[in-house]
């Protein structure tokens, strides 16, 4: 009995040292050579100076800027969640009313004759994460007016860009397009200069 329980807790020490220090060193080691970026949080830098992450969303709340969708954590990627709220609450209504409300009242000015119905559903729902750094090419030509109006820019110009920053689907079939927000108004603030 006393053979096995040394071979067992040498089998122990052997698998921790390999599986739990060997190969996420290796790992660690492989993602920082072959996919640097992607490895550090594929951090966005304008002038030697960090602004975000290309994998998480922020608050935009200035009307010069795109929008992004809304949070069930208010942008804090430390603690990414959904709403958690079942079919039987009444609160996922309540929430997607009230923004579609703020969106009517901030886009409406901009686009005459907008209706909830024209509303796209990313605008008014919150992802899976709480902070989804892409919204829909349609959510995006929605904000295109009212960015254009505001920063003195032709429409054409604000629809250029969004085409330009629009992602297709992965390997051609996974998902939908997407539109990076901070990647988008980054352009814009190129364009605005």
């Amino acid at each position: 009995m006393g053979k096995s329980v040394l071979t067992s807790a040498l089998a122990i020490v052997v698998i921790t040292a390999v599986f739990g220090f060997g190969y996420p060193l290796v790992m660690t080691g492989f993602a920082q050579v072959a996919f640097k970026s992607q490895a550090n949080g594929s951090l966005v830098k304008v002038d030697g100076k960090v602004v975000g992450s290309k994998l998480a969303a922020q608050a935009f709340t200035s009307p010069r800027y795109f929008h992004e969708r809304p949070s069930a954590v208010s942008y804090n990627a430390a603690g990414t969640s959904f709403a958690n709220l079942g079919p039987t609450s009444p609160d996922p209504v309540k929430n997607v009313a009230a923004a579609a409300k703020a969106i009517l009242a901030l886009e409406g000015p901009y686009n005459p004759g907008l209706t909830i119905h024209d509303i796209p559903v990313d605008a008014v729902t919150t992802s899976a994460s709480g902070i989804d750094p892409d919204i829909s090419p349609a959510y995006a030509r929605l904000q295109a007016a009212r960015i254009a109006a505001v920063r003195h820019l032709p429409v054409a110009t604000v629809q250029h860009l969004i085409a330009q920053s629009t992602v297709g689907r992965s390997w051609g079939f996974f998902g939908e397009p997407g539109v990076n927000v901070l990647e988008l108004n980054l352009a814009l603030d190129k364009e605005s200069v």
